[in-house]
């Protein structure tokens, strides 16, 4: 429960909502832009060594691009193999002790690269990528809708 904000032009930024309700508030931004391609294997393609089946969510790739670019906001420059490790799992043996996996690049590929054809996203010299001004105003402006809709309630 966050207390409501007093001034009303006080900036909200992404840390200051509900991380699931922001990340689910960007990929319907993302969807209804309609910018952001997705591949024609997204609804039969795994995401980890891990899992058993395909995500259940149709909308899962705008999802994830939408978690990509909060990470991104939270902590930039980072690379497609530092993601692997974000969104890795627990790969479940059996009867044999458990095992870290990491998650597959593909698809964090083709997120990152959809986002940078939309200009959200850019590479940085020093490896990895990392938000434009665009990218970190369109991320404030949705995390202060998420809190202004938390605040009606």
């Amino acid at each position: 429960a966050q207390a409501p904000a007093k001034d009303p032009h006080q900036f909200v930024g992404v840390k200051d909502v509900n991380q699931q309700k922001l990340v689910r508030a960007l990929a319907a931004f993302l969807k209804k832009t309609g910018k952001l391609p997705v591949p024609e294997w997204a609804d039969v393609v795994k995401l980890s060594a891990a899992n058993e089946l395909a995500p259940s969510d149709s909308d899962w790739f705008y999802v994830r691009a939408g978690s990509i670019l909060r990470h991104l906001y939270i902590r930039a420059p980072v690379g497609v193999g530092a993601l692997t490790k974000v969104y890795g799992k627990v790969n479940r043996r059996g009867h044999r002790p458990n095992h870290s996996s990491r998650c597959y690049r593909g698809p964090l590929r083709k997120c990152l690269q959809g986002l940078e054809s939309m200009g959200l996203v850019a590479k940085d010299e020093s490896g990895g990528r990392l938000l434009t001004s665009q990218g970190r105003r369109d991320l404030d402006r949705i995390a202060y809708q998420v809190f202004a809709e938390a605040r009606k309630k």
